[in-house]
């Protein structure tokens, strides 16, 4: 089977093609990467070590992908990732941010269409609606925030909330943020292209992906962004809400990704399985930013976190995804425990501090 995977030079792309490698050798890697990242390059040289080949490109324009190999299957996991893009200071335009997760994956799946290639596409807890996540009634309990089980027991939940977290049948109605609307879109037409010209599609939205040689910037995700803060003692503050650090963030090895993507992959092009599935760590792997710092200070040894209240936009008190559709479905669970992860953070800051971030 050829695979191409896009954005491999980033973190989430080069560690699954990696994973996917280990799950079976036998596959063939192809991967394009517009190298725009600081670090990319470290995951290129790598990346090529293995076999694998990988072609300076930019998914955001059509002509980059005219002489791409023919692929069996494509696996986007190119995007802009911030919740916060397209907004003024991220550095990002809206239009931009349109350009690259939505118009970059429309000529994904036009090559779909050309070659017949099955389309896997990593998306995001932040499709879910807004509104009733902001309005979600939490306590906070041990330096965590949870919704009140109070609430949750008189059954005034949405549909799709539990204290197992967020399921696929939750609210995705705007607003879900300008990048959360490129995710949801690029959701939509890939559903549309797979019916429409008669290639599988699958839908896999992830929490919060985490795992050494992420960059450390807050927008590769907020373990990752933490532990390696603090482990060089930059400033860190707690952003919103009670200035407390008390939202919670579900937490996934992107590795853990690969048997269910080679499970969807091998499926048959009717089968019956759900299209749109969570994978994410789960309430089992939730944590707090005040959780974190606690483990950060007994790893890495004491560093002051400052406290800041004022909100931020899109910014939300608990964000944890349920997996449960994924482990009955494709008996899916993750592989790497929560404690695992943030080592693995850990020990690679402490042997990599001039990794960029």
């Amino acid at each position: 089977m050829k695979i191409l995977v896009t954005g491999i030079c980033g973190f989430a792309g080069s560690t699954l093609a990696r994973a996917l490698l280990a799950e079976r050798p036998d596959l063939e890697i192809h991967g394009v990467d517009n190298l725009s990242r600081e670090g990319s390059h470290h995951n290129l040289r790598a990346l090529r070590t293995l076999g694998v080949r990988v072609v300076h490109g930019d998914i955001r324009l059509a002509s980059d992908l005219e002489n791409l190999p023919a692929c069996d299957a494509v696996l986007d996991c190119a995007a802009q990732p911030s919740v916060l893009a397209g907004t003024a200071g991220s550095g990002c335009s809206p239009v931009q941010l349109v350009e690259h997760n939505l118009g970059g994956t429309l000529h994904l799946l036009e090559y779909c269409r050309r070659h017949r290639a099955a389309f896997v596409l990593l998306s995001t807890s932040r499709v879910y609606s807004i509104a009733p996540l902001a309005g979600l009634p939490v306590v906070a309990h041990r330096g965590a925030f949870a919704p009140d089980p109070a609430w949750l027991a008189a059954g005034a939940a949405p549909a799709g909330l539990s204290a197992a977290g967020i399921a696929e049948t939750f609210p995705a109605e705007p607003p879900v943020s300008l990048y959360g609307a490129t995710k949801r879109a690029s959701e939509i037409m890939a559903l549309e292209y797979g019916a429409a010209f008669g290639f599988p599609v699958w839908i896999n939205r992830c929490g919060v992906l985490a795992g050494a040689g992420q960059f450390g910037r807050a927008d590769q995700g907020i373990f990752s962004f933490w532990i390696r803060g603090w482990a060089a003692r930059r400033p860190l503050r707690h952003l919103g809400f009670d200035g407390l650090g008390h939202q919670v963030r579900d937490c996934l090895h992107p590795a853990d990704l690969a048997p269910l993507v080679l499970a969807q992959l091998d499926a048959p092009t009717d089968s019956a399985a759900p299209r749109v599935v969570n994978l994410a760590g789960g309430a089992a792997q939730a944590m707090s930013l005040r959780q974190l710092g606690a483990w950060c200070e007994q790893r890495l040894g004491p560093h002051a976190v400052a406290s800041d209240p004022a909100p931020r936009p899109y910014d939300l008190p608990w964000i944890v995804l349920d997996p449960g559709l994924a482990a009955r479905v494709w008996n899916w669970h993750p592989r790497t425990p929560l404690a695992a992860i943030l080592e693995e953070i850990a020990a690679h800051a402490l042997a990599h501090a001039d990794w960029p971030g």
